[in-house]
């Protein structure tokens, strides 16, 4: 049993959308509905009771470790004959935030987290998180091997081009700047916003300039992989 602090009242036609939900999303039902509630509760909206906030972040650092070791599991079996840098190179490019965040979208995440909807920002960083907290709640719920199946079945196979991934120039960065100079214009990288969620976890935002011109925002849990993540993006807008 997993104890919870009280979570806002919701009615039952609200419970109701989030059974129904996550059976959509994950192809079962929930057995505790409070774990699932506690998953799509941001911060911004959730509210301090003796001395503790009560939202989805505790889930969503269980969520990051159990995804991460549900893809690695997954890899470690689908490429036999792999060195431990090339697993862990696709591992990385799986999970990392602009990944999460647009298989977040493709899922319908946004329609049942509860955020501050009046800071317009957090609609750019939120998914991805509440993609983990719903994999931390379904492996709490579940079990891991539930889990891992939800993960493969529900995220991988049907939104993620392993071919595609493997093939796919891995080092952005360099490609961007190597693009850079050949084309004359500056690049820059800068960072937008750097989150503290305790335990030593931070979780960087990082713009790409080229010129005075935005393009790749970047998120990653450090600034290395924030700055890959934007230079990523960049490329495909600038169709590099």
């Amino acid at each position: 049993m997993w104890n919870l602090l009280p979570l806002p009242k919701t009615s039952s036609k609200d419970d109701k959308k989030l059974i129904t939900a996550i059976k959509t999303i994950a192809g079962f039902a929930p057995g505790n509905l409070s774990l699932y509630k506690l998953a799509t509760l941001h911060s911004s909206k959730s509210k301090e009771q003796d001395g503790f906030r009560e939202s989805n972040e505790r889930l969503e650092y269980l969520g990051d470790a159990i995804l991460g070791a549900a893809i690695a599991d997954y890899l470690f079996k689908k490429y036999p004959f792999k060195d431990e840098g090339f697993l862990t190179e696709i591992r990385s490019r799986i999970v990392n935030r602009e990944s999460l965040n647009n298989i977040a979208r493709r899922l319908g995440i946004g329609a049942i987290v509860k955020f501050d909807q009046r800071n317009v920002q957090l609609q750019n960083v939120i998914l991805g998180n509440t993609l983990e907290a719903l994999v931390g709640a379904i492996y709490l719920d579940k079990g891991y091997l539930r889990t891992k199946k939800f993960v493969i079945d529900k995220l991988v196979q049907p939104y993620l081009n392993l071919d595609t991934i493997v093939s796919s120039t891995s080092n952005h960065k360099s490609k961007l700047l190597e693009w850079s100079q050949r084309q004359g214009k500056e690049v820059r990288f800068e960072t937008i916003h750097i989150k503290n969620s305790g335990r030593n976890f931070k979780e960087f935002s990082i713009q790409v300039f080229v010129g005075e011109e935005a393009f790749g925002l970047g998120i990653g849990p450090n600034k290395k992989k924030a700055e890959q993540a934007a230079a990523e993006k960049t490329c495909g807008m600038l169709e590099i």
